[in-house]
């Protein structure tokens, strides 16, 4: 277990400190008029909901800067066939904005956006979104307790608060593979699907078989001619069982939003159970591996493909994926899965390590992200010029995901440690930014000059952290996205999502400096 710490959520005895200088200087060539308490850097999930938050507590000088053209963050940019939550739509929707109609149990992208766009547009959020602005880097000032954030377009904006709610998955992972820049057809990441590019009748290879590709392919292989999915390694995976929601179901939880409360309640305690499916010799782990097992045999009844199929590598060591309709569609005619790794692309398809070569007019990209980059490509520097590149040489780390030492007035949403295997990241982020807010509060409400974690607190609370994932199925030797090239577990949270909120309630702002003004 991590360790319990005695502090309440209030601030009251934090250490105060005298304003102290490093090697930062100030730049007065900014000064504080047109400047703003917080800059969030991202409109989806996790920004929308910070803003949405900072503007109850009373809080509404910020501005959202979002890279892409529109809000929702990953639910705007993955937008390829068959794109929808793994997490049913009722519990994966903030908690202080329930909606009645979802129209399934797993919604689809197209509704899930809507959502994301419906919360910024009750919540009064579009005026404070400047779409199409990309962060290049943000540095802070122990002189002003600022943050200078400087888009790429070179413009600056001063904040006393910088909140990144970039989340771990919006940078697509392309392997660079030999030959790549010599295809020529038409190639995509499933993250930037090309809808201008029709795929009727064409010759297409998928490289990469996880949680995006099992949700495309279905919708893709009575389209092509020919489908061919490079599978470096298989996933476990259990079923779906999707459904509508009836128009009664709807109307009920519209009339009587303590039915839907009751469901969402009901949702949520189903998937932490889950969690003791992810210890190393958990009891759930029977369960999940017998539910998947069932699964393959029910949908794929020859012996040699699920033999392909079956993964060596415990339940929950990579990504447990659902689907109902993958078995189905990859044995289809026209569907073939290709084991055989990867030597190079050729410009008219791919070729393996055997000499095969398979022909193919289009290849998409099935790769996932670069997740444990965090705030990558951004150039962060906190106190004494260190850069956060710099501090997490050796794989990231945060105190509760949230704050890093020397880093001050600086909260990462959706950070280090703090995904689920499990359960709603929804539920995490709420956390997480309840938290955030008391800190601001606090900032503001004292005038402070800045709060920085405690580098000690940091360390204990992080070395408790990875000492705990040592337990998990994660660190049971397969490769998967948690974990940095070198083994070090960088993205999930080791625990239930309920000990985490009791965590982040009972954390309080004496694991900080407070820095007073001079």
């Amino acid at each position: 277990k991590l360790p319990a710490r005695e502090e309440t959520t209030s601030d009251v005895g934090f250490t105060l400190m005298d304003a102290r200088s490093d090697t930062t200087q100030s730049d007065n060539a900014k000064t504080d008029q047109g400047a703003v308490t917080a800059v969030i850097i991202g409109a989806g999930m996790s920004g929308l909901c910070a803003a949405i938050k900072l503007k109850q507590a009373g809080i509404d000088d910020f501005v959202i800067l979002e890279m892409t053209d529109g809000v929702g963050g990953t639910w705007h940019d993955n937008s390829y066939p068959g794109s929808g939550c793994d997490v049913p739509s009722h519990l994966y929707s903030y908690s202080f904005e329930p909606k009645a109609d979802w129209s399934r149990l797993f919604s689809l992208q197209p509704e899930i956006l809507d959502y994301f766009e419906h919360c910024a547009d009750k919540y009064g959020l579009t005026p404070h979104i400047r779409l199409n602005t990309a962060v290049a880097g943000a540095r802070f000032d122990s002189v002003t307790g600022r943050w200078r954030v400087t888009t790429q377009a070179g413009e600056v904006i001063d904040a006393r608060v910088l909140i990144a709610g970039c989340g771990q998955l919006n940078r697509p992972y392309v392997p660079d593979l030999p030959g790549l820049e010599d295809f020529e057809g038409t190639s995509f990441h499933s993250a930037r699907w090309n809808h201008a590019h029709d795929l009727t009748g064409q010759r297409v290879a998928v490289i990469g078989n996880g949680a995006s590709a099992v949700q495309f392919v279905p919708q893709i292989a009575p389209q092509v001619e020919r489908l061919s999915i490079f599978q470096r390694s298989c996933n476990w995976i259990i079923p779906r069982k999707d459904k509508p929601y009836s128009g009664v179901s709807k109307r009920l939880f519209k009339w009587l939003p303590f039915l839907a409360w009751l469901h969402r309640s009901h949702i949520y305690c189903i998937m932490e159970m889950r969690f003791a499916g992810f210890r190393q010799g958990g009891w759930y782990a029977p369960i999940l591996k017998r539910m998947a097992t069932r699964h393959m045999k029910a949908q794929v009844p020859d012996p040699e493909l699920r033999a392909r199929l079956t993964p060596d590598y415990p339940v929950g060591c990579k990504r447990i994926l659902i689907s109902d309709d993958y078995y189905p569609a990859i044995q289809r005619d026209n569907v073939d899965i290709v084991t055989d790794p990867i030597d190079r692309i050729t410009p008219t398809g791919v070729r393996t390590a055997s000499g095969r070569e398979v022909v193919a007019d289009t290849l998409i990209f099935g790769t996932g992200f670069q997740s444990t980059g965090f705030l990558a490509p951004m150039e962060i520097t906190g106190l004494n010029g260190r850069t956060l590149d710099a501090a997490w040489a050796d794989g990231a780390e945060a105190y509760l995901g949230l704050t890093v030492a020397g880093f001050p007035n600086m909260f990462v949403l959706y950070g280090p440690n703090s995904n689920l295997g499990h359960n709603s990241i929804i539920f995490m982020v709420e956390r997480q930014v309840e938290y955030m807010v008391r800190c601001v509060k606090s900032l503001v409400d004292r005038d402070l000059l800045y709060l920085d974690v405690k580098a000690d607190v940091m360390a204990d609370y992080n070395s408790h952290v990875q000492q705990d994932l040592k337990r998990s199925v994660w660190d049971a030797g397969c490769g998967n996205w948690y974990k940095t090239d070198n083994g070090k577990i960088t993205n999930n949270w080791p625990s239930w999502s309920v000990a985490y909120w009791w965590r982040l309630r009972h954390a309080g702002l004496k694991d900080f400096d407070a820095v007073a003004r001079s």
